[in-house]
């Protein structure tokens, strides 16, 4: 079985093709479980599967997180399998990918820089406060596409200088909060500059921060345009993992149009060959 491991500014995933593989899809829970332990296996934030397209895209894209639940889309995931498609001869400069939450497209830039549009905001809350211990976060909430992937916003400050613990008992407990019955992403944000954020993101599925989130970032900037605080365009988001670019388009009471840009990085590209792992073709 043969795989590529990439990573988009910092965030990583295993790409299988399941149009040569042709495995069952029955055993992608176990797949990304397994292949995405940093111990045992190889190690990502979750797996990827190119898989034949039954909407009219080029492609469809499934996205797995670690924990082998199934993503509804995944932004830095989505600019890297587009560069996967496009090294493989899957798709051209411009590509349609099918994901759960509905048609994205993407561009590429470069050799390394790629682009996709999100899936559009289903759902926006500018306030949707949240209590835990007592204590009521400023809070926003964000949905991208049908079905909507879940993004709770959150402003902190001095955020780079954070206890690592506490925001993580922070992240968890906003992220399982009853206000949120599917769960969230929680987005930690701060502004550093003009149109400049700092950004921590909590990932449902990891259960744990990851280096970058595409679509976290996209959902941040959205509701920080909404607010009037940043101008939506080339809006810079910095993370452990490297930038990200966002560029929102504002028409009245609403955001038309959210892009995403930033690095890819293929990391290795070999074959599966672990001996305690069973899957039926």
């Amino acid at each position: 079985m043969k795989f590529w491991k990439m990573n988009g500014a910092g965030n990583d995933f295993l790409v299988l093709n399941n149009l040569e593989e042709r495995l069952s899809a029955e055993c992608f829970p176990l797949l990304a479980r397994r292949l995405c332990e940093r111990h045992q296996s190889i190690g990502a934030d979750g797996l990827m599967v190119v898989d034949a397209p039954t909407m009219g895209g080029d492609y469809k894209m499934r996205f797995f997180n670690s924990d082998g639940s199934e993503g509804e889309m995944c932004g830095n995931g989505a600019r890297c399998i587009c560069r996967y498609a496009y090294e493989n001869g899957l798709a051209g400069k411009t590509q349609r990918v099918e994901t759960t939450a509905g048609l994205v497209t993407g561009e590429r830039i470069n050799e390394r820089l790629y682009r996709i549009r999100l899936n559009d905001v289903t759902t926006m809350r500018l306030r949707s406060p949240v209590e835990v211990d007592g204590v009521t976060y400023d809070c926003s909430y964000v949905e991208l596409g049908s079905p909507g992937l879940p993004h709770a916003v959150v402003p902190y400050a001095n955020l780079r200088m954070a206890d690592e613990e506490e925001l993580r008992a922070l992240g968890r407990a906003i992220r399982w909060n009853e206000a949120f019955p599917k769960g969230a992403n929680v987005n930690f944000f701060e502004l550093t500059g003009e149109d400049e954020i700092y950004e921590r993101t909590f990932e449902r599925g990891v259960e744990d921060f990851t280096y970058a989130c595409g679509t976290g970032t996209g959902s941040v900037v959205a509701v920080l345009t909404m607010q009037g605080r940043v101008s939506g365009h080339h809006v810079r988001v910095n993370m452990r993992g490297g930038q990200l670019i966002i560029d929102a388009q504002r028409l009245g009471s609403r955001i038309t149009d959210l892009y995403l840009t930033g690095p890819t990085n293929i990391v290795c590209k070999g074959e599966v060959t672990d001996e305690d792992l069973c899957f039926a073709k």
